[in-house]
């Protein structure tokens, strides 16, 4: 597989089966029985995984928003959600 078909591939993945994906393969490594080769392969398809879950994340958080009270204690509109991290 090269690495711009796994990076099509992953582009194309959804939140939840990319994390899928990437929770099999830090399982795998964990058991520390995978070839060299292989856990070097499937450690970078990990780290496009994980930059793909962290990029939806970020959408998502854009999306989200905060509901403003008025002085009246009544909904009075919407403002972009302040996360601090």
């Amino acid at each position: 597989m090269t690495d711009t078909k796994t990076n099509t591939d992953i582009a194309a993945l959804p939140f939840e089966e990319a994390l899928k994906q990437l929770e099999a393969i830090v399982a795998r490594l964990e058991r520390g029985d995978v070839p060299l080769e292989e856990s070097i392969d499937i450690y970078t398809r990990g780290e496009a995984l994980k930059a793909r879950c962290d990029a939806l994340l970020k959408q998502a958080e854009a999306r989200i928003e905060k509901i403003t009270l008025g002085a009246d204690g009544k909904p009075a509109g919407t403002a972009p959600l302040d996360v601090d991290r």
